[in-house]
């Protein structure tokens, strides 16, 4: 299945096919880092979510069809993937990530660690950990409320603007003195509309979060 991919890569296709890829949250941006990743050939993945797909999810999520409303993101996309590759191992946890029990996900070896989750509290607690453990992480920052997605980019936290996710994580890095680099997939565009309740969406910009996720793993795998 990594026959064009092998055209690229040429002898980096094992060291790609060798890992093991944590993804935090399955939803507009790590549903489509799951599809690619998983498209790349890799041995292992573990994905985590404890949401199920519902009609919201139609007009963004990879994973969500009137086919899947109703299951549990984990389960669909256990599914999609071994449809993909059948010899694909993969660790599968159905349960909301916290500080508390964020140990939990790291009890087997993890090469990357994509980030996909609303959650700040959890970002932190993943920047403490894999900075502490020598893990390799790429986080995404806000995808809502926004039209243009060639203005995502990867970068180092430091470097980032105008996202709010973004700027309370500088500030804890800051508070923690945490002094290696984090990089994240971030966009320079400001919000587009006043936002009171729900988070306004689309299929694009998350989904271009997601694959820029699963370049940075492979281009660094690249170096």
């Amino acid at each position: 299945m990594t026959e064009r991919l092998e055209l690229l890569v040429k002898n980096k296709i094992n060291d790609i096919k060798n890992i093991h890829v944590l993804i935090l949250g399955l939803g507009g941006v790590g549903g489509y880092a799951c599809e690619s990743i998983v498209r790349c050939g890799i041995k292992e993945i573990t994905i985590i979510d404890n949401d199920k797909i519902d009609l919201s999810n139609l007009n963004r999520q990879i994973i969500a069809t009137h086919d899947t409303i109703g299951m549990y993101k984990t389960d669909a996309f256990e599914k999609r993937i071994k449809s993909i590759n059948p010899d694909i191992v993969i660790n599968k946890i159905t349960d909301y990530i916290t500080p508390d029990n964020i140990d939990m996900i790291f009890k087997k070896n993890i090469d990357y660690v994509i980030d996909c989750c609303d959650s700040i509290k959890t970002k932190e607690a993943l920047i403490s950990y894999c900075t502490s453990n020598n893990i390799k992480l790429i986080s995404s920052m806000g995808t809502g409320n926004k039209l243009h997605p060639e203005k995502l980019k990867i970068m180092k936290l430091k470097d980032t603007s105008y996202d709010s996710i973004a700027k309370r994580l500088r500030k804890y890095v800051k508070d923690n003195k945490i002094y290696k680099d984090i990089y994240v997939v971030c966009s320079d565009e400001e919000k587009v509309v006043e936002v009171t309740d729900k988070i306004p969406s689309n299929s694009f910009v998350p989904a271009t979060s997601g694959l820029l996720c699963t370049s940075f793993i492979i281009n660094d795998i690249m170096k």
